[in-house]
């Protein structure tokens, strides 16, 4: 098993799209792009609508795949997590305001607006804790 390394840490510490992929049994992985933050104990969270299919592949099956790379234009580089994942119920508004201001500019009155909207909405949390990480840096 390998960690984050710092230089995993300072790709993921950037404002960049991760796609999360849950397990489903036969079914391939489908991946879909979230915002995302790494936590204290460098665990990775998104939050999500609770009736999401994301979420109910992980109420069943906590196995996920987290991908993060580096924008075209920069040299390749990409971080691949792959462990296990719990659904909270708390502290989900709390990610999505911090992810919020961290993806979007929220002086943008149509952007601050959305954000209005979103937090009007119920979210859930997803922790996800890597049990291995590979990567590439060129």
């Amino acid at each position: 098993m390998s960690r984050l390394t710092d230089d995993d840490l300072q790709l993921l510490r950037r404002p960049l799209y991760g796609f999360l992929s849950t397990a489903e049994g036969p079914l391939p992985p489908q991946p879909r792009p979230v915002w995302f933050e790494v936590t204290e104990a460098n665990d990775i969270q998104v939050f999500s609508a609770p009736d999401a299919v994301r979420v109910r592949r992980l109420r069943r099956d906590p196995r996920v795949s987290f991908v993060v790379t580096a924008p075209v234009g920069e040299r390749e580089r990409w971080v691949s997590v792959t462990g296990t994942a719990r659904v909270a119920d708390d502290g989900a508004r709390a990610v999505l305001e911090r992810l919020a201001a961290r993806y979007w500019d929220l002086d943008d009155p149509t952007r601050a607006h959305d954000l209005a909207e979103m937090q009007r909405q119920q979210w859930v949390r997803i922790v996800i804790h890597p049990e291995a990480v590979h990567r590439v840096a060129m």
